[in-house]
């Protein structure tokens, strides 16, 4: 099992964390706000305070918006590791840890395209991204 950090699972979070142990990525959505996707996961529409909201299944592509390289040491990982500022096709942006790509800057290209890939934490599966197709 790895050494890093367990979120904590609320109810109102459990379908986020269902959908990844499945492999998928899955975001809320608000019908009142024309079904516009939105994250971190929640009862409510952040825009409008609705709880007309939806699940629905991101197609697990974006592009890299940001990013930092990490040097610091952290529990679970070795520095330097890349935090990125992911903006998934469904115009949502979520961070997370870019993964198969190596933490410098020649190589951290912004806009490039960017797919999802779960992270396995013991019974957990964590979303994180790495470049699309493999390429960095």
């Amino acid at each position: 099992m790895s050494d890093r950090p367990l979120p904590t699972i609320y109810p109102e979070t459990q379908f986020y964390w269902d959908g990844a142990k499945a492999g998928k990525l899955l975001l809320n959505a608000c019908g009142p706000c024309g079904d516009k996707a939105y994250f971190p996961p929640r009862p409510f529409c952040p825009r409008c305070g609705s709880r007309d909201v939806s699940v629905i299944e991101a197609s697990g592509k974006g592009r890299l918006y940001s990013y930092i390289i990490n040097e610091m040491p952290a529990p679970g990982y070795t520095p330097p590791f890349t935090v990125a500022v992911v903006m998934l096709d469904e115009g949502v942006k979520m961070v997370s840890n870019l993964m198969d790509c190596p933490a410098d800057p020649e190589a951290l290209v912004l806009d490039m395209p960017l797919e999802v890939t779960f992270e396995q934490r013991g019974d957990i599966a964590i979303p994180q991204f790495k470049p699309a197709g493999g390429a960095a």
